[in-house]
């Protein structure tokens, strides 16, 4: 897809440019954007109930598309399902059920707890499985540009022949080989060239699904399917593109790897990680069981209210989800409404046009790193002072 836009750094309405931590170059910097800004999300993997580990990262891009679109931009989040891997073939074989009902069955839900979030439809979000011809074309450019090779029935990308392979993570050789291994990237595997090399085709077992290719049926590695789909469906190059932090390592240094590989041209022009969420001492995650799911707090709490225990994270910081998460929130969210029926203008909010102040300071904030809780802290201050919160908690998808 052609890029016509031209880069500039917007200046936003707090008066400033709009600045966010890339990854790959570990430091803040100002976004040069076009009118129309191309964003990727990696989504999940549909085989159990969005924890607030998933919800954080959408979140994130959530906030950050809001602000874009204040300043004038056009978004374009696309934010994939992985419908075929090894973990929901694993999951549907326990249960007993065909891998794709299970996925159907999740992102039912999904999409509930998102949309009940207030997250805004993804522009696109399409599945792994809806990719596979793309899939196979790309396999095939890889190999024809020399970074991969045919072994036991499968295809590998050879890391040795990507001078840059690392450039995302800053990882050293044995940190990403233990990262590999507790990440499903099988440094092991007799069929590699080298321990790092990663797995674009793969055979697929008897109980598994499978597509004919030119290698022999098979089913796709993990990191293949989101640079088919960011090709498909946004271009060769990117605005924005991220997820957990989790993801730096294999996932995004691999999917930057055979992407580059086949374009030659930059794959992302700013990598957006999210902090890892923890419960007991331990990153939620499905393997330990650790997670807080985000239906059941619904079930319990109104979604603003659970929204808000997210803002009140900075996206960037690990931390700890606590039992005082929601009934903060909840009293900040009364607070400002208290302060919204009561106030000058009331529920009209027609203080908040022109702008007010408390909506510049918001502004302010998220322009700086989308600093979600010095927005939730300049909200605060208006509500106590009798000034109007709701454009500035509009801004921040809370519903007053």
């Amino acid at each position: 897809m052609a890029d016509d836009s031209t880069h500039a750094g917007p200046i936003s309405k707090s008066g400033g440019p709009t600045q966010l931590y890339d990854t790959a170059r570990q430091a803040t910097v100002p976004l040069e954007l076009g009118p129309s800004v191309t964003m990727y999300s990696c989504g999940i993997t549909p085989y159990d109930s969005a924890h607030l580990g998933h919800a954080k990262v959408y979140l994130t891009f959530d906030v950050l598309q809001r602000r874009l679109r204040d300043l004038g931009h056009e978004t374009r989040c696309v934010r994939n399902v992985t419908d075929v891997d090894d973990d929901i073939l694993r999951k549907a074989r326990e249960l007993g059920v065909h891998y794709l009902d299970l996925a159907a069955e999740e992102i039912v839900r999904f999409d509930a707890d998102m949309s009940a979030l207030g997250l805004m439809p993804a522009w696109s979000e399409p599945r792994a499985t809806s990719a596979i011809a793309e899939i196979l074309t790309l396999i095939g450019s890889v190999l024809e540009s020399g970074h991969a090779y045919e072994s036991a029935g499968g295809v590998y990308f050879d890391v040795q022949s990507a001078p840059t392979f690392g450039s995302l993570s800053h990882y050293d050789e044995a940190t990403m080989a233990l990262l590999a291994a507790e990440r499903g990237g099988k440094p092991d595997d007799p069929a590699k060239r080298h321990p790092l090399d990663f797995v674009l085709w793969q055979p697929s077992l008897a109980d598994e699904p499978s597509w004919e290719s030119r290698w022999g049926p098979g089913r796709p590695g993990w990191h293949v399917e989101c640079s088919a789909l960011v090709l498909r469906e946004l271009g060769e190059t990117i605005d924005v593109h991220g997820g957990g932090r989790d993801l730096v390592f294999p996932h995004h240094e691999c999917e930057l790897a055979q992407s580059v590989a086949v374009t030659g041209s930059p794959f992302v022009r700013h990598w957006l990680h999210v902090g890892l969420v923890g419960l007991r001492g331990a990153k939620m995650s499905k393997s330990l069981g650790n997670l807080v799911f985000v239906g059941d707090l619904l079930k319990e709490w109104e979604p603003a209210a659970v929204r808000l225990s997210l803002l009140d994270h900075h996206y960037r910081n690990d931390w700890e989800w606590t039992d005082e998460d929601l009934p903060r929130a909840g009293r900040r969210l009364a607070a400002w409404r208290e302060a919204v029926r009561s106030g000058p203008g009331g529920r009209d909010g027609h203080l908040d046009r022109p702008p007010d102040a408390a909506l510049t300071a918001v502004r302010a904030c998220l322009d700086d790193d989308l600093d979600t809780p010095g927005a939730l802290a300049m909200l605060d201050e208006a509500a106590e002072s009798g000034r109007s919160v709701l454009a500035g908690a509009g801004l921040l998808g809370v519903t007053l």
